[in-house]
């Protein structure tokens, strides 16, 4: 297990990055500030859909008496395909603060989102208690986020679901993993979305999943840390919410 950093900078330490390839730039801007450097580690790739039946499902969501977005690229996808600025009259609501932003730099004016950035967060929020015959637009990917689904269903409301992009697995190379290995700094693992290490993990070999083992895990939820402590990580500290500075602010001493 690697020690804390001695000042409050992280100068000498390797942060993983899982984000989807293409994403890492906002968390590699957040390492960079504090010192750090970034290893990219993507366990997929985001594709968009472009369909007819998408186009539906997401008019159809966003005509529903709660609007929910599940990431920043919910957003980006779903105003590839219609503008969200003159959409329904519901309430729209964000998983997080990066995911609200976005929504308002697509044109929605009103955003409504958790302090606690996750499901559970977004589920305890007043506009989101729901009843019987409401109606909940879900503007999200396949996988993840099943408690939201499952909270709408059993409450006897109705999900209106849009995949409006999906993730779609990557393999870790053989190149990547031997360049992990050489990485001799102390490892953080700021952990946004349990899927992306599970994917990960499952591709590594013995010796690389060992070391990762050694990570300082900087967990955005309470769900997210018991899931590396399944996994078999020790050094695991829970950070505010899921935003890149966040994160790593996690990891300065205590």
């Amino acid at each position: 297990m690697h020690t804390a950093p001695a000042a409050p900078q992280l100068a000498g330490y390797y942060v993983i990055s899982l984000r989807p390839r293409g994403g890492h730039a906002p968390l590699r801007r957040a390492a960079a500030r504090l010192g750090a450097r970034l290893f990219a580690l993507s366990p997929w790739r985001i594709a968009r859909h472009d369909d007819p039946a998408t186009r539906a499902a997401l008019r159809a969501a966003t005509m529903a008496d709660r609007v929910v977005f599940t990431s920043p690229a919910a957003v980006a996808a779903a105003a590839r395909l219609q503008p969200l600025a003159t959409a329904g009259a519901g309430t729209w609501l964000a998983v997080g603060s990066g995911t609200a932003q976005a929504l308002r730099r697509a044109g929605v004016d009103t955003v409504v989102a958790p302090t606690r950035m996750d499901s559970e967060g977004l589920l305890a929020l007043p506009a989101m208690q729901l009843a019987p015959g409401d109606s909940v637009g879900l503007v999200t990917a396949p996988g993840g986020r099943g408690h939201i689904a499952a909270a709408v269903a059993a409450v006897g409301a109705t999900l209106r679901r849009a995949d409006v992009y999906a993730r779609v697995p990557v393999a870790v190379s053989d190149a990547r993993v031997a360049a992990l290995l050489r990485c001799d700094g102390p490892w953080l693992l700021p952990l946004s979305s349990g899927e992306a290490l599970q994917c990960v993990d499952d591709q590594l070999p013995d010796a690389a999943r060992a070391r990762l083992r050694g990570a300082r895990v900087l967990a955005a939820s309470d769900r997210l840390a018991a899931l590396a402590r399944e996994l078999g990580f020790s050094d695991i500290r829970r950070a505010a919410d899921a935003r890149p500075a966040s994160l790593l602010a996690a990891a300065r001493p205590r």
